[in-house]
């Protein structure tokens, strides 16, 4: 058929026609002049795969582990905020496909259905997304609320003191609905007569003074394992580790908080090496091939994460074009680790890629 679709970044050509302009512009946009967003993807074309023949790929395996949780490949779902805002299901028809596809799913804080309603819609592994506002009674209310629905891990957002900067959102003057999760808790309307309402709400609540001693008194109120999101560099990777976090994901925000960062493929490697393989290194950010993610496992990661490619497949098929983009990734992946000569995840190596800087140290 013509218009059968072959690639995951077809789904965004579909759901930029299935969905109002205000809400595309929220989903795809980045920060300012969007340098990083275009840099999340062009950086994982300049990483060149280096294959091995005549190995026997009969048979590939795929599965990985993840905090001792067993998915059947290392593709995850990242949080992105409001998924009703793409498809009436929302968040509840990710979650069943993420179940499907046995993977895990990390719920957006931001969420359009709650903690509890997502958690009910099907039996599978689930991360939560932690934001932590001035009033810290919120993210005590959330964090508990996730331990006590089953979900098994906190992914600690770290990159949000403040809102980025998009101007897409403030030119459109984005207006998004009440988040779910603080339903009795807070509303968000803040009145704003210019610009994004979002970054108005979000400028009032977030905490600014949030910092690294703050971890302490994270984990003093969850026995649930606290991943921190947003780390870029090798200092912030050396500073949790130190604070006792359990896992790293490298990640710039899907490129929405400050533009001119690294790509996060550029800089995983540098984060995998201090980390020294003490707890897992996930990526986000830019992932939209199987290749790609062959080159963030090759580079360092234990999984990626994957987040616009996933809302892009909500909004065109609901939660048969999520399980669509989810397995496409894998077959892809699949199909690399044969071609390039990788039987399981685990035969997959530094030696398998070429970068930029492997190129320029080869002609000093």
């Amino acid at each position: 058929m013509a218009d059968e679709i072959v690639n995951v970044n077809e789904f965004q050509v579909l759901a930029r026609q299935a969905l109002p302009k205000m809400y595309y512009d929220f989903y795809a946009g980045g920060a300012e002049d969007e340098h990083t967003l275009k840099k999340n993807v062009q950086e994982f074309q300049r990483i060149i795969l280096l294959p091995r023949v005549l190995v026997d790929v009969s048979s590939i395996a795929l599965s990985s582990n993840i905090l001792g949780y067993t998915i059947s490949a290392p593709i995850m779902i990242a949080p992105t905020a409001l998924h009703k805002l793409a498809h009436p299901e929302g968040e509840l028809a990710t979650a069943r496909a993420a179940a499907a596809c046995n993977t895990i799913m990390t719920l957006s804080f931001s969420a359009s259905c709650s903690v509890e309603e997502v958690a009910a819609s099907c039996d599978a592994v689930r991360f939560f997304q932690l934001y932590v506002y001035k009033r810290r009674d919120i993210a005590v209310n959330l964090v508990q609320r996730a331990e006590k629905s089953g979900y098994k891990a906190i992914v600690l957002t770290a990159d949000t003191p403040r809102l980025g900067r998009r101007e897409a959102d403030i030119k459109n003057k984005l207006i998004v609905p009440q988040l779910k999760n603080l339903e009795g808790l807070m509303s968000i309307e803040v009145v704003s007569d210019t610009g994004s309402n979002l970054e108005a709400y979000a400028n009032e609540t977030m905490d600014p003074s949030l910092c690294w001693r703050d971890i302490a008194w994270l984990k003093s109120i969850t026995n649930l394992p606290i991943l921190i999101k947003g780390i870029l560099t090798r200092e912030d990777a050396i500073e949790a580790m130190e604070v006792g976090a359990a896992g790293i994901i490298v990640s710039n925000h899907g490129a929405r908080q400050l533009d001119y960062t690294p790509a996060t493929i550029s800089v995983l490697e540098e984060v995998v090496q201090a980390v020294g393989r003490r707890v897992p290194v996930l990526l986000d950010g830019g992932v939209r091939r199987g290749t790609d993610v062959f080159k963030a496992l090759a580079l360092g990661a234990q999984a990626v994460l994957v987040g616009r490619p996933v809302i892009y497949g909500l909004a065109a098929k609901g939660e048969a074009g999520v399980r669509k983009v989810m397995h496409m990734l894998k077959d892809e992946l699949e199909l690399t680790m044969a071609l390039a000569g990788c039987p399981s995840v685990k035969d997959i190596s530094r030696s398998h890629v070429r970068t930029d800087r492997d190129r320029l140290q080869s002609m000093l």
